[in-house]
């Protein structure tokens, strides 16, 4: 199946969903973001503090910082949180976490959502699961 069907059958399956079970999902998205943006931050490397300083987590339906990501910011998607690394001072952090041939790689993202992705994920079903027991059909 190509690319784009997939993702058009994924995004009518999640319109699908009743917007109350959608909604009851969200504490658990931005809980698991700032969970995940807590790592980085744990595992980046502090020279200054910068590139720590520069992890944030924004929740569904918010904003991301500007010049946090590739194309500046947009709006985290209703069932989206996003954890971005940099801003218009921090433009490094690729750098940091692989390295150039003058500097060694010191990876945090990467490792932090490795150490997290099973925790994040059985958060995620185990919220979607109650919602649904709790909202579909009701409304």
């Amino acid at each position: 199946m190509a690319r784009s069907k997939q993702v058009a059958r994924i995004q009518r399956r999640l319109e699908a969903i009743p917007a109350e079970v959608r909604k009851a999902v969200e504490p658990s998205l931005t809980k698991s973001a700032n969970e995940l943006a807590g790592m980085m931050r744990q595992l980046a490397p502090e020279d200054e503090g910068d590139l720590k300083a520069s992890i944030v987590a924004t929740p569904p339906g918010e904003q991301t910082p500007a010049y946090s990501q590739p194309g500046g910011e947009r709006v985290a998607g209703e069932l989206e949180a996003i954890v971005t690394v940099g801003n218009s001072d921090v433009r490094y952090p690729h750098l940091q976490e692989y390295g150039t041939s003058e500097h060694d790689a010191q990876p945090f993202f990467w490792p932090s959502v490795r150490l997290l992705k099973k925790r994040i994920n059985n958060r995620t079903k185990r919220a979607i699961a109650k919602a649904v027991r709790d909202h579909w059909g009701r409304g």
